[in-house]
């Protein structure tokens, strides 16, 4: 579960002035006042009209209206794994530091997302090479509103074009993304050619391996909490009316020696109100390889997926944008809580019995979410 602060602006567009009047003008029509939300939103105060030129829809308009907003996309899914689109705001209950709050927004409305694609740089061979041949199967889970950043990580952070939501575009790119597989041998050089070596010496007489250019067998060379860091600066300028999210494409390894801590990294995604999505390759669920996946996804209100092979994860791609886009939003302006602590632990709970609850599991109160 979780959450974050919105210190959001009064970012209605108003309706432009009409100019001063000429004599004897003709008579206009009453502007049109903004259709009052249905069961799926809270009543708000009373707002100015939007202009026509606006796409802003009426659910985030009111959501931009707000200030002061702690705002909770939630999903919900039954025993079965799957998505539970119909409860109504009168069956969530919303806790802030223990206190019960009162919804003053609920929708059920679909969101457009902005998605950083971030795939691991360091695959094993044939994991590498079943990514490769899946990736642009992404494109089929997003609508023409959405947007999407194809990054890759190994030791360092590799950014691709930037956001874009030209399809036929991102499909270029994607089928472009050549991956370097993951191999045990350390030296520089092709691993098929350098020859046999004994503590690095070289048996043909060639120079010895330095020391420096060894990669220890099985120790994680790849910075994945770094990379998931950049990826969030990255989302964190996106709309506030668009789900923010992460794909994180990974075997799950992950070196020690990172620039920034978990934590670190955790409260920036809290910070800007970014899902990470992990989709987790190969078999190392079964020694715990995938728990940084499974930790950024449940703190995050994210999930987690696993896949051994192509065709499973083209369908995961669905599944995530399917998910991440068709959520409910909650959002409340904290009453009651204790104003002196910095992070407010939240929870959400429905009426009806046997639904799984997953959002963010708090917040931080003296950021502003963007």
């Amino acid at each position: 579960m979780g959450v974050t602060v919105l210190s959001l602006a009064c970012l209605l567009t108003l309706r432009a002035q009409e100019p001063p009047s000429a004599p004897a003008p003709k008579p206009q029509p009453p502007a049109p006042s903004i259709p009052q939300p249905s069961q799926s939103t809270a009543p708000v105060q009373s707002t100015p009209p939007q202009t026509p030129a606006s796409p802003t829809t009426d659910s985030a308009a009111l959501l931009k209206f707000r200030v002061n907003l702690v705002v909770l996309p939630v999903t919900v899914k039954d025993s079965t794994g799957h998505l539970v689109p119909d409860l109504t705001k009168e069956e969530f209950r919303v806790f802030d530091d223990n206190v019960e709050q009162r919804l003053s927004f609920f929708t059920v409305e679909a969101f457009p997302l902005s998605a950083v694609v971030l795939i691991d740089n360091d695959l094993k061979g044939k994991d590498s090479e079943m990514v490769e041949q899946s990736l642009k199967a992404i494109v089929g889970g997003l609508s023409l509103t959405d947007e999407a950043f194809v990054c890759r990580f190994d030791t360092n952070f590799h950014p691709g074009k930037g956001f874009t939501k030209d399809q036929d575009k991102l499909v270029t790119e994607l089928r472009r993304v050549r991956l370097d597989s993951q191999t045990d041998v350390g030296p520089t050089g092709d691993p098929f050619t350098a020859g046999a070596t004994i503590n690095g010496q070289n048996v043909s007489g060639g120079p010895a391996i330095p020391q420096s250019t060894k990669i220890l067998k099985n120790q994680p060379n790849k910075a994945l909490d770094d990379a998931v860091y950049e990826a969030a600066q990255l989302l964190s300028e996106r709309g506030r009316d668009r789900r923010k999210i992460i794909f994180l494409i990974s075997d799950g390894q992950n070196a020690k020696n990172n620039k920034n801590s978990y934590d670190t990294v955790v409260k920036e995604l809290l910070r800007y109100n970014i899902s990470v999505y992990g989709l987790g390759v190969g078999r190392s669920y079964l020694d715990r390889k995938f728990n940084r996946l499974q930790s950024y996804a449940h703190d995050t209100g994210g999930d987690v997926y696993y896949a051994e092979r192509r065709n499973s994860l083209e369908e995961l791609y669905s599944r995530v944008t399917e998910q991440a886009r068709n959520q409910y939003t909650l959002a409340y302006s904290p009453q009651g809580n204790d104003k002196s602590k910095d992070y407010h632990p939240v929870e959400v709970r429905v009426r009806r019995p046997g639904l799984n609850i997953i959002t963010r599991e708090g917040y931080y109160s003296a950021q502003v979410s963007r």
